[in-house]
């Protein structure tokens, strides 16, 4: 299937009398946006097309339906007062958009040169990124913000999957919250992984759903490390930074990892 078919079948299932789909030849994205609300989601089609060429339907059948939820939550009254316990950080790439579609400067902090730090207030099935005006409305300045965040993702659940390639261990979060990416800045995790680890602490953050703990070794990790993390980056709703990290005196630190063979690997399947 080529693109233009593609994009076809994924416009026929996002259409609805009260949205407005654009397309974005050079980019190839959909841009869908609610007459009402004049706010939007856009949606990338060479990652799901990737998906659809090997097989894999669910995942974009499950970007349709955060598109579909996204839009309908636009128009749900967002207060940030008594939802405290539902605000959350969010990790986004360093190139991400500093304002909103609608031109909202959005809350964030600088985290490595990589990736920042945003903040969502949770709305169960979808979430929205929280900006300057709304925190203004609620009585929140950026740090007590921050702090509520930082706050709720320490109380997260942390489930692991765990995986062995050639003496290496790697940890994978299985929470499918849609925060596990997020789970990165619970410094007393970092350092409860830092205490389990034999070698060096790798970690990696792909994408928004994924987070990875490696316990390197040997250059076999090293290797597989790298070649999981392009892979996940490539296949995340929200991709982060394909580079991963090592811990360096309690700071992370990007590194690119030049694989000089491919070993088999930890399944890339979340």
């Amino acid at each position: 299937m080529n693109m233009q078919e593609f994009r076809k079948k994924i416009e026929s299932q996002l259409e609805r009398p009260d949205w407005r789909i654009k397309y974005d030849q050079k980019e190839a994205t959909l841009r869908v946006e609610d007459s009402a609300t004049q706010k939007g989601v856009t949606l990338s089609l060479r990652p799901l097309l990737a998906k659809w060429e090997r097989e894999d339907y669910a995942g974009v059948e499950e970007s349709i339906r955060y598109v579909q939820v996204g839009l309908e939550s636009m128009r749900q009254k967002v207060e940030l007062k008594g939802n405290e316990s539902k605000i959350l950080p969010v990790i986004r790439a360093a190139s991400f958009p500093e304002e909103s579609a609608d031109g909202k400067k959005l809350v964030f902090h600088e985290h490595t040169a990589e990736t920042r730090v945003y903040y969502a207030l949770d709305l169960g099935d979808s979430y929205t990124l929280i900006d300057h005006a709304l925190l203004e409305e609620n009585g929140f300045t950026a740090d007590s913000l921050r702090e509520t965040a930082l706050f709720n993702v320490r109380s997260l659940p942390q489930p692991f999957k765990q995986q062995e390639v050639a003496g290496n261990t790697f940890y994978f979060m299985n929470a499918k919250d849609g925060y596990e990416a997020s789970r990165i800045l619970d410094q007393s995790l970092i350092e409860r992984m830092g205490k389990k680890v034999h070698g060096e602490l790798g970690i990696a953050i792909p994408h928004q759903d994924a987070l990875m703990f490696v316990d390197l070794v040997n250059d076999t990790g090293y290797d597989v490390m790298a070649q999981t993390a392009l892979t996940f980056f490539g296949q995340g709703r929200v991709p982060v930074t394909a580079l991963p990290f090592l811990m360096k005196d309690g700071e992370l630190e990007p590194v690119f990892i030049m694989a000089q063979k491919k070993p088999k690997g930890p399944s890339t399947k979340k």
